[in-house]
């Protein structure tokens, strides 16, 4: 039973239309506004009319709600179903047939399956890969949702860190604190502060404005926008990044070329320039500091030869040597914030441009100044800088995991191609578990991760994958189990993000289609099955009612009132209190008295730590360390171009992606890569052209665009394009997901990140025939070919294929 849902008897803004109802709905890119004609369809989708920079992917809402790629039943692999759980390469076959199934059916089979798991292997054999991207809801979040399941079975092993800044979250703590860390990302150097105080903000990888439309839970309204506008009115800001297009547009801004992933090599030479020519602040230094005499000597050639030059620099990274020089005499002079965006640190050796980055920053002294120091997020993240403290939202408990198993998110294809071999990992030694069964709710693995031949490779070992979604993606593709689960529009919800302005009710419009259903009921019954309580004696409606009461009767909690008074108005306004006491502030004006939480208490840019573990790729201090993939490297004789693959500005990672907006941006149907003049000219190249775009690491079609923003020697794709391997002797992807392209092996042995920003390809006109797209279509149905609609067990397997059931007549191999 749902609560009672207020609409709105109105119309769009397009006209009047007769019974029409509105409802308020949220995302992750914003909230909008769904119309409901009287026989219960969803007719239009827009933004609030006084949203002053809604998101272009709202237009992706409606075609996605009707399309033919709709999960509406549940549905399991035939080869699966007839033969039992086992290793299989042909997943994710194009052709492959599931066989669609009732509730009870799905649920008694996968109930039997996680039962077997977990009796003969462990809690330990099950992945619970749930990134949380798929709902912005405190509620209907489908990480927290499979979570509190597998945790209330037994446990699973589990990720750390994320895709986003995965670098970043295991190298900081070392460097500032777990606790400073956190404060760099909820109270750093806000976008007010920047107006008033800052003089020169240097980013490196510019001020993306599509990456300000999404928030973790949505926002209220679009403010990045706005805030950045007003910054660039009193501050000049410069970007050093492959693109000049990757600032806001309106913005005056300064953009210095720079060769994608040689961040370090400019920022050394930043600092060389800043030590020889007197102008570092020696005094932060010696007070705030350990290990600057150790990047000292670095910089200078003096303990491995090479002096950091801006002359080096510009050999590495083709930023003129001069301009490097002119800049850190232009930082030392004003007050200078430092930005480095999430991106710069997803690749190979990602982890040294942050450590550039507050390393630079320590040396110009500023850190803890007003307007000044280092900020890591701006042109990342849209609540980034906001300026006012984090309100805490209702959450949905997720409860204690007791299985001691995990893995860095980015090392999936590794965990479950490698069992029971080491990996280094954050300076000790690790195990991978032997994983037999993953279960899969609320992301995208296609899109999130690198190298897909590796990643389909992965997936193939495993005995049994489960999958809930909303629409027949590639990873649902790729599944044993698929359970169909309500969109957005089709549940109630509360949603917040961090910083927001209001805590929101986000009303079920629609109706699932099919046996779609929520995804806590499924989980619900699934674990009566197991003899576990994921409800607790509450159906949907009873937990919103609950987590909101909760959270207002919360110590600190903002003045709200019940529940039914809440949910007919529909939000209730969050405090918008400005934080003062901005990261490091404190930590400035007295370290002995506030000291960091490392072991120092102070900045430390140089980690004896580090220096003990003793790995190359770890190095003790920032240090330049060649890819084994960039434009300097022998790979790039025959790969020529260094292709950056950022985030999608029409649609969030890969969601919606048969929507308008998102459509509305390819080329050919496939998705666009973006190419220099020269670069296209050199290639007998024209806007239109469909052209493969080859790695080491695999293959894709896409739609060629021309932009003098880029510079020579680069090409850009926008990650998410849905992942189509159904005409493998033309291309691995003949829609253009860029994960075909990207590198699968870890920033370090550090962090054990994310490698995907960019990768070195060849582009080549395609002349041959062009396959039709079968992204968005379902798989091929079919029914089982067995005796029993239930097996009366369910297979043993071993990691080398099946052993089939014997009640299943005639099985294929």
């Amino acid at each position: 039973m749902s609560p009672t849902r207020p609409s709105e008897p109105d119309a769009p803004p397009s006209g009047p239309v007769p019974g029409l109802r509105r409802f308020a709905s949220s995302a992750h890119w914003g909230t909008y506004v769904a119309s409901v004609d009287a026989d219960g369809a969803l007719v239009d989708v827009r933004a609030h009319e006084d949203d002053p920079d809604a998101a272009p992917a709202i237009g992706n809402v409606l075609g996605s709600q009707r399309a033919r790629s709709r999960v509406t039943r549940p549905a399991v692999r035939r080869r699966w179903l007839e033969l039992g759980p086992g290793a299989d390469d042909r997943r994710g076959d194009p052709d492959d047939a599931y066989v669609e199934v009732d509730w009870d059916t799905a649920l008694d089979l996968l109930a039997r399956e996680l039962d077997r798991v977990r009796t003969e292997h462990g809690n330990a054999a099950i992945f619970g890969g749930s990134y949380g991207w798929s709902s912005a809801g405190r509620f209907h979040h489908a990480q927290s949702q499979l979570h509190r399941f597998l945790n209330r079975i037994g446990g699973y092993t589990r990720s750390l860190n994320d895709y986003s800044r995965g670098a970043s979250l295991v190298l900081l703590p070392h460097l500032i604190g777990p606790r400073t860390m956190h404060e760099l990302r909820t109270r750093p150097v806000s976008w007010d502060a920047i107006a008033e105080h800052t003089e020169l903000l240097v980013t490196f990888g510019g001020l993306r404005r599509s990456n300000s439309w999404v928030v973790p839970g949505g926002h209220d309204r679009h403010v990045g926008s706005g805030f950045a506008r007003r910054a660039g009115a009193s501050t000049r800001i410069v970007s050093l990044a492959p693109a000049g297009g990757d600032v806001f547009g309106e913005l005056d801004h300064e953009w210095i070329p720079m060769m994608p992933g040689t961040d370090a090599a400019v920022m050394l030479a930043l600092i060389h320039v800043l030590v020889v020519e007197g102008l570092a602040d020696d005094a932060f230094l010696e007070r705030h500091t350990v290990g600057a005499a150790q990047v000292r000597a670095y910089v200078l050639g003096e303990s491995d030869g090479v002096r950091k030059t801006p002359e080096w620099a510009q050999e590495i990274s083709r930023v003129p040597a001069d301009r490097i020089r002119a800049l850190a005499r232009e930082m030392a002079a004003s007050r200078t914030l430092v930005n480095v965006v999430y991106a710069a640190q997803r690749g190979e050796h990602g982890e040294q441009p942050v450590f550039g980055g507050l390393t630079l920053a320590a040396f110009l002294g500023q850190l803890g100044l007003p307007g000044g120091g280092f900020s890591h997020g701006y042109g990342s993240i849209g609540d980034y800088g906001v300026g006012t403290a984090h309100v805490p939202a209702p959450v949905f408990p997720q409860g204690r995991n007791p299985i001691d198993s995990a893995i860095p998110c980015a090392r999936i294809s590794d965990l479950l191609l490698r069992p029971g071999q080491d990996y280094p990992y954050d300076g000790a030694t690790h195990r991978y578990p032997d994983v037999r069964l993953a279960y899969w709710a609320g992301g995208n693995p296609f899109h999130h991760h690198q190298n897909l031949r590796r990643l389909r490779r992965a997936f193939a070992s495993l005995e049994t994958f489960v999958v809930h979604e909303t629409h027949w993606t590639a990873t649902a593709k790729h599944a044993d189990i698929v359970l169909p689960v309500a969109t957005t529009l089709e549940r109630d919800d509360l949603v917040a993000g961090p910083g927001d302005a209001t805590l929101r009710a986000s009303y079920k419009a629609v109706e699932p289609p099919g046996d779609a259903r929520e995804e806590f009921a499924v989980l619900s019954d699934l674990a009566r099955r197991l003899g576990a309580d994921h409800d607790e004696g509450l159906d949907s409606a009873g937990w919103l009612r609950r987590l909101y009461e909760e959270w207002r009767a919360a110590p600190g909690a903002p003045p709200a009132p019940d529940f039914d008074a809440f949910w007919a108005d529909g939000e209730v306004p969050l405090p918008q209190v400005p934080y003062e006491d901005t990261v490091f502030r404190a930590f400035r004006a007295d370290p002995d008295a506030r000291p960091l939480d490392t072991p120092t208490g102070r900045i430390e840019l140089y980690k004896e730590a580090f220096a003990a573990w003793g790995r190359p790729d770890v190095p003790p201090h920032v240090a330049w360390l060649e890819r084994t993939q960039w434009w300097g490297s022998p790979l790039a004789r025959e790969f020529d171009l260094h292709l950056v693959c950022n985030q999608p500005s029409h649609r969030l990672h890969s969601q919606q992606d048969m929507g308008a907006a998102s459509q509305a941006t390819k080329v050919a149907g496939r998705e666009p890569i973006r190419l220099h003049p020269d670069d296209a000219r050199d290639r007998g190249l024209v806007a239109g052209d469909v052209v493969r775009v080859t790695s080491p690491q695999g293959s894709l079609l896409a739609g060629v665009l021309v932009g003098e923003d880029l510079m020579r020697g680069v090409a850009q794709m926008h990650t998410g394009a849905w992942f189509d391997g159904s005409a493998p002797k033309i291309a691995d992807c003949v829609s253009g997901n860029v994960n075909v392209l990207t590198r699968d092996a870890g920033t370090s042995a550090l962090a054990q990140a994310s490698d995907g920003a960019n990768v070195l390809v060849k582009v080549e006109r395609h002349d041959g025939p062009i396959p039709p797209l079968r992204a968005y279509d379902p798989p091929r149905f079919a029914p089982a070919r067995r005796t029993s609609t239930t097996p009366t067990r369910v297979a043993p397997a071993t990691r080398a294929g099946h052993t089939p059931s014997p009640t299943l007549t005639n099985p294929e191999r």
